[in-house]
């Protein structure tokens, strides 16, 4: 049987580390986690706005997932009040004729109190590979997704989350990485791959090289099993102190583990709100995006 996402699937969990700084965004970014940086989006049919995080809490909910554990730092305590339903509000919107914005609140808030979330905080900046160990205990050894904070990826048909678990059972995997091409890939991971008659083979991985060896930049959203875990804790920390993913990732090959990759496609839309160039191109694909769904146009 194919693997599915969920409950009656192989994969239930989702890490979604939230910890950085969000530095290359400040002054917004000082007191407002980047994560909470607004998207466009379409919900009851009306154009609205919603945190990136939320979004990505919603996609993955909508896909089956119910366990989800949010790796933030010191600073970042507005997702956390942000995932608290609060239904004092949502009645006040309804007492003052919102109910559009409390019908969308109250979803948000059911999808909520159908999950697991666990809180883990990371209260220095030691690296995405750090805050992906640190739910460890929460995953154990099951398969689980890795989705940043920060960038949202909407598929056009079949989700870029069930491409990945498909490579990743079909092929046996450690590892699942969602690559994309691109001129320049080196602020990214970049992957070199070898294309199979089942998929795409992951021979190495470098964390932005000065020189990549490929155009593949890898996105932040993976699935992993629990091999991870041993590899993350026998990486070195690179020279801010910080564990890498991606050294982890060229760990588990290094130790002959199967890594793939899937390939996001043209009409995939990546928002990323890493930088302010990427959070306005985000801002302008979800807009259009959102507007498409709900037959808005701009005034």
């Amino acid at each position: 049987m194919s693997p599915k996402i969920g409950v009656m699937g192989e994969v239930s969990k989702a890490v979604i580390p939230a910890a950085g700084l969000g530095t290359r965004l400040l002054s917004a970014t000082k007191e407002q986690p980047k994560e909470m940086l607004p998207l466009f989006a379409s919900d009851s049919g009306t154009l609205c706005l919603k945190p990136a995080v939320q979004q990505i809490f919603e996609q993955l909910f909508d896909l089956g997932l119910r366990e989800f554990c949010f790796v933030v730092g010191k600073e970042k305590r507005a997702i956390e009040d942000h995932f608290t339903p609060d239904r004092d509000y949502v009645r006040g919107l309804n007492t003052h004729g919102k109910t559009t914005q409390a019908l969308q609140l109250e979803r948000f808030y059911d999808r909520i109190d159908e999950s697991t979330i666990v809180w883990v905080n990371q209260p220095v900046p030691q690296g995405f590979g750090h805050a992906v160990l640190l739910a460890e205990p929460l995953v154990g050894a099951e398969a689980f997704f890795v989705h940043a904070g920060d960038t949202y990826i909407i598929s056009a048909s079949i989700p870029i989350q069930s491409r990945l678990l498909h490579a990743h059972f079909d092929n046996v995997a450690d590892a699942t990485l969602t690559i994309q091409q691109m001129e320049d890939p080196r602020r990214y991971g970049v992957a070199e791959v070898r294309a199979s008659s089942t998929g795409q083979q992951v021979l190495g991985v470098e964390e932005k090289p000065t020189h990549p060896k490929s155009n593949l930049a890898i996105m932040p959203l993976y699935i992993f099993n629990g091999t991870i875990f041993e590899s993350l804790r026998k990486t070195k920390r690179d020279q801010l102190g910080e564990i890498q993913l991606t050294d982890a990732i060229q760990g588990l090959l290094d130790s002959g583990h199967n890594v793939q990759a899937v390939s996001l496609q043209p009409e995939d839309l990546r928002l990323d709100i890493g930088t302010p160039e990427t959070y306005w191109e985000a801002l302008e694909l979800s807009y259009r995006n959102a507007t498409a769904k709900t037959g808005s146009v701009r005034t």
